[in-house]
């Protein structure tokens, strides 16, 4: 029971790697709050708050997080374009910064004050190994909009370091969730793109949520009280190819 005693809130816990996280969270012995902009998502996790949440809605976001009062909070929310520079839309641009960032900002701007009083917290924030970390290809508005992220999570570690209040980003590389099937079916050709996503994984493999709820289980926990500030890579050796 690593996360005994620790309240954590969990934006987009419905499917993917929000989910996992939610499940490892409830197994750990967190009390969690999950939420999801479908609610029908969040059936089945037993022991946990749920209701739906629209997480560019600023004022009830942050009303969810301030009532909640999370020692742990864990930003999932998040929107994968495809396509190049010359394929985005300024419509495209703004919706991706502001689910992918600015819900995040929000988020973070709710919880920081109760964390700061109750002396201490841990944030988590889903970025991206297509980041700053590695250029994929035809992902122009999910990199930038990742990379803020990862700068977002560092800008808040180094001021809050001394407040007790630790924040990491966690920078997953290919991950087997619904909307990756959404996205290869998208493509017109799924077995192709299936096999064209393994094929740039050195593992031979695309990753697993639950491994990377593992390591959100471990950003969230006492153990790693001396961790702040990092983009965790867990990609399956795709930015050591």
């Amino acid at each position: 029971m690593r996360l005994q005693g620790k309240r954590a809130f969990i934006t987009a816990a419905g499917q993917g790697i929000g989910r996992a996280i939610a499940e490892a969270y409830l197994r750990e012995g967190a009390d969690v709050t999950a939420t999801d902009l479908n609610d029908g998502l969040l059936e089945g996790l037993k022991g946990a708050r749920c209701f739906a949440l629209d997480v560019t809605d600023r004022a009830a976001l942050q009303s969810a997080v301030a009532d909640a009062a999370p020692d742990i909070l864990v930003n999932c929310a998040g929107v994968v374009h495809a396509g190049s520079i010359a394929d985005a839309t300024d419509d495209e641009f703004d919706f991706a910064m502001n689910l992918n960032v600015r819900a995040q900002f929000h988020s973070m701007q709710a919880a920081l004050p109760g964390m700061v009083e109750r002396g201490g917290g841990s944030i988590v924030n889903i970025a991206s190994v297509a980041s700053t970390i590695l250029a994929a290809p035809n992902r122009y508005l999910y990199a930038t909009s990742k990379a803020a992220v990862i700068a977002s999570t560092k800008s808040v570690a180094v001021d809050y370091v001394q407040k007790g209040v630790r924040a990491n980003a966690i920078c997953p590389g290919t991950v087997d969730s619904p909307s990756l099937h959404d996205r290869l079916r998208a493509t017109g050709n799924y077995e192709a793109a299936l096999e064209a996503f393994i094929a740039r994984q050195p593992m031979g493999r695309i990753g697993l949520p639950e491994e990377i709820a593992h390591l959100a289980v471990y950003l969230g926990s006492d153990e790693s009280g001396f961790t702040t500030g990092q983009a965790h890579v867990i990609d399956g050796g795709w930015a050591n190819g």
